[in-house]
């Protein structure tokens, strides 16, 4: 495990880089892995991030699975590639919204999505 600090707490975050527990996110913890993933700039975060961070939580939680990346902006009622337009990659975002790592075979359906930007 590794860790990285965060005002007065320690985060621990597995061998690459996703958040080790589920529970202890915030949007605090949230820009504090942005800035460990280079995102710059954006912390604070703006509401559409948050919007989209938040979705992919609440979907997570409701049905331990991973949203349908195209459907996460229609849901948070933004435009299409609202994902890409926020972060790097939908992989960064779900690292910043404290997602675990993604199975191997959501990570091959994302590099096969001509539309999707995969790491």
């Amino acid at each position: 495990m590794k860790t990285t600090e965060h005002e007065d707490q320690t985060l621990e975050l597995d061998d690459e880089g996703y958040l080790a527990s589920f529970d202890r996110w915030s949007e605090e913890v949230a820009c504090a892995m942005a800035e460990r993933e280079g995102v710059t700039g954006r912390c604070p975060m703006t509401a559409e991030a948050i919007d989209i961070l938040r979705y992919m939580r609440e979907y997570y939680q409701t049905f331990n699975s991973f949203p349908v990346v195209l459907s996460v902006c229609k849901r948070v009622h933004q435009p299409r590639g609202c994902i890409c337009d926020q972060f790097p990659d939908a992989l960064t975002a779900w690292k910043i919204a404290g997602l675990p790592k993604p199975s191997a075979g959501v990570l091959a359906h994302l590099r096969r999505h001509p539309r999707l930007k995969v790491a």
